[in-house]
């Protein structure tokens, strides 16, 4: 094998736990949303806002959860979770271009690692007015900056300092 063979999976095995890790904070942050989201709007359900939320984040990124009683909760609620699906265009607009470009990476990501390379939750995130098509697909240093703004906004992810050397000098 040549060197130019071997530099794709070098590249891939280290830039992919980064993006991926970067899929997790957007993903933090839509639950921390989204709980809120259902705390406020069942007030009644304040227990269940986490599961709730769960749900809706699990429908979104295309991930089943195995548990049973997991299973019978969502078909319980499938009424509240439909109606927080369809809503989120409007009020959550400002995370959908973060939610747009993080479907896109996970997406990448599954394809490079040779997951499961179902467009289904692509295609589900479009039919619901989730996904933003007119959005070009960022470059990963692109995607990465994005997420570590939104990522400080939220307290998840602490700014970068400035090098001592510029501190010492202001």
């Amino acid at each position: 094998m040549s060197g130019d063979q071997e530099a794709p999976k070098e590249f891939d095995s280290k830039l992919l736990p980064i993006l991926r890790e970067a899929v997790e904070v957007v993903r933090m942050i839509l639950f921390k949303e989204m709980k809120e989201y259902f705390a406020a709007a069942y007030p009644d359900r304040r227990m269940d806002a986490g599961r709730l939320a769960a749900g809706v984040l699990n429908d979104l990124f295309g991930v089943a959860n195995p548990d049973p009683a997991h299973a019978a909760f969502l078909n319980e609620n499938h009424a509240i979770l439909a109606l927080a699906l369809a809503d989120f265009p409007t009020r959550f607009a400002k995370l959908l271009i973060p939610l747009t470009d993080t479907l896109r990476m996970q997406f990448l990501c599954d394809s490079r690692e040779g997951l499961d390379e179902s467009t289904e939750f692509l295609a589900r995130a479009k039919e619901r007015g989730l996904l933003l098509e007119a959005r070009e697909m960022p470059l990963p240093h692109q995607f990465l900056e994005l997420i570590r703004r939104l990522g400080a906004a939220y307290g998840l992810i602490l700014p970068p300092s400035p090098p001592a050397e510029a501190a010492a000098t202001s």
